[in-house]
């Protein structure tokens, strides 16, 4: 009786400290990125398009799975118009004339997937490249901490005068409707336009809380993977595969949420700049803010972010891995359970953030996985960190400390036909219990 209660105890404990590590990083007892994604887009061939959309989307709209649709220029949902498509549809981008979605402020997209029929947005070209077409943009009515409502009229030079108010956004309905995205892949989007203007994987521009956004990857963007500018939004089960610019980016007083959701980045697919997994800012020019509105606040739980490179040490040294994780000043981010791996530092801290406790006390990063980083948490262009190593290796963060490589950390981060990036349990394996408790 002694033995059995000996070796249940050894089990149990085992069992707790295998659960703790499951907490943290994407998390499901199931991997949910079987089926939906796909991490070898460029081996994939979708047909030839059938149907051509252009210009505006001005009544009720259904796209079908047996149908391949082409968007030629800029496609505009107009306000009170619900584009709806079925699972299993594949829309091209035109790489020629940059082609892309937007959701108008006041109108509704309902592209609702499921795992083993996704709905995906892809490149014409017959193999497609970061950057190949626009993306896919949603506009809201909820609120933004710019003065006035804002437009993304830069991201369509061309427009006709008559589509400039299908280009605005921003008002004052937290709770507003623009739809669902739910299973569904956004690959090769990322278009620039002009010198300083990209369009994005998805944008979303003051879009409210009601709407939907759940198990979305956008993968080989030309620009930031998901862009959010204010807003208030929750986002669950997404994926980022190497953007080659921000993977994450809140911006303009969102208040928003992220949930298990997972960002890979690879050194020699960044544009050397915005090349993070997550960016947290509350203005990129402070002239165009109104200080009296809210500032960004973001609470992130169970996320990823891998750094995918053979050789990080070599990497580093030619400058191709930055920092996962930026913050900027006037900011609150409460950052828990997740895995920062293999970045250089894991986390940057804006320059103008005075580093005291009240400032730290709105930037929080409990029960976090750092493992294989340059460094963990540093204020920019500060080399000497030691008052945030002391602060956040407090034992009240949780916070963990590993040097491992990606294969060792993860169950099949190297398996590109069906990827698992959960966190590796370790195993309880009979031969590791103690010998002298069985031979007892």
């Amino acid at each position: 009786m002694k033995n059995i209660t000996q070796i249940i105890l050894i089990f149990l404990l085992s069992l707790g400290y295998c659960f703790a590590q499951q907490e943290k990083g994407i998390v499901g007892e199931m991997n949910w990125l079987n089926n939906w994604t796909e991490f070898k887009s460029k081996q994939i061939d979708y047909g030839e398009p059938t149907q051509i959309l252009t210009g505006n989307i001005t009544e009720d709209t259904t796209l079908r799975k047996g149908e391949v649709y082409l968007l030629l220029n800029s496609v505009f949902v107009t306000p009170g118009v619900t584009l709806t498509i079925e699972p299993g549809t594949v829309i091209f981008g035109d790489y020629k004339t940059g082609g892309s979605l937007t959701i108008s402020r006041g109108a509704k997209i309902s592209a609702i997937g499921n795992p083993t029929d996704p709905i995906i947005f892809t490149s014409n070209r017959s193999v497609g490249k970061a950057g190949d077409w626009g993306g896919i943009i949603i506009l809201g009515n909820a609120p933004i901490n710019r003065y006035g409502s804002g437009s993304i009229a830069s991201y369509h030079p061309k427009l006709n005068p008559s589509d400039y108010a299908n280009t605005n956004y921003g008002g004052e309905d937290i709770s507003s409707f623009s739809g669902e995205l739910k299973y569904v892949r956004i690959e090769y989007a990322g278009k620039r336009v002009s010198q300083d203007v990209y369009f994005n994987g998805l944008l979303l521009a003051s879009v409210g809380e009601s709407t939907v956004l759940d198990h979305i990857m956008v993968s080989h963007c030309g620009e930031d993977g998901f862009e959010i500018w204010g807003g208030n939004i929750s986002l669950n089960n997404l994926v980022s595969y190497r953007s080659k610019g921000t993977d994450f980016k809140f911006n303009y007083g969102t208040t928003s949420d992220i949930f298990n959701s997972l960002a890979v980045r690879s050194p020699y697919a960044s544009n050397g700049s915005g090349d993070k997994c997550l960016e947290v800012l509350s203005y990129t020019n402070k002239d165009e803010i109104d200080f009296a509105k809210s500032k960004t606040i973001l609470d992130a739980t169970n996320l990823t972010f891998l750094n995918s490179s053979d050789d990080l040490e070599s990497a580093i040294k030619m400058n191709l891995v930055h920092e996962a994780v930026f913050v900027g000043e006037n900011t609150e981010l409460n950052i828990s359970k997740s895995v920062i791996s293999g970045f250089n530092p894991a986390v940057i801290l804006d320059e103008n953030i005075n580093i005291n406790q009240e400032n730290l006390s709105k930037i929080n990063l409990k029960e976090m996985y750092f493992n294989n980083c340059n460094g963990n948490i540093f204020v920019e262009n500060n080399s000497n960190n030691d008052d945030l190593e002391n602060w956040y290796g407090n034992r009240a963060f949780f916070n963990v400390y590993s040097k491992s490589s990606n294969t060792e950390t993860f169950i099949a981060s190297d398996n590109y036909k069906r990827p698992d990036f959960r966190l590796r349990i370790n195993k309880i394996i009979a031969t590791n219990i103690d010998r002298d408790i069985l031979d007892d």
